[in-house]
């Protein structure tokens, strides 16, 4: 929590990347593309940090896909812990490559077809809320009325 009171009490979770002011959102989805598990980070978070936020957040499954970014050891093992196989594609620049099953792999479609939906929703898609929670709250709203409610 920032105690600066020119920030705020609240965090924004907005941070600086190459492209500007940005927020990213890290989602865990079950096998129909519904989320389960949401977290808004700052832009510049590599994905692997936002995943050792919701480790303990994750559902028991047989399987996690995840892409690139989500490629550490610490959380292959976590995952193996957990009962849980890590179908994750090894980054480039790891020395020894990790296989992984490209089949299973074709189904992370889905967890981006989610991404699209969501962003579908101007306010989503260009973020208009300084607060977190505010932004948060609209992803959670139209999650549920794309995802979860009855159409």
């Amino acid at each position: 929590m920032s105690l600066n009171p020119k920030r705020g009490a609240l965090p924004r979770r907005i941070g600086r990347t190459k492209g500007g002011l940005n927020s990213k959102l890290h989602a865990v989805c079950d096998d129909l593309g519904r989320p389960l598990v949401l977290l808004l980070s700052e832009g510049q978070m590599s994905d692997y940090k936002g995943a050792a936020l919701m480790i303990d957040a994750l559902p028991r499954a047989t399987h996690l896909i995840g892409d690139r970014g989500y490629d550490a050891d610490w959380f292959r093992r976590a995952l193996a812990e957990r009962g849980t196989a890590a179908c994750i594609p090894s980054k480039r620049n790891r020395k020894v490559p990790i296989p992984h099953d490209a089949r299973l792999y074709r189904q992370r479609h889905k967890v981006e077809i989610m991404f699209g939906r969501l962003k579908d929703w101007r306010r989503i898609h260009t973020r208009y809320d300084r607060c977190a929670h505010t932004f948060m709250s609209a992803i959670c709203i139209a999650a549920t009325l794309i995802f979860w409610l009855p159409q």
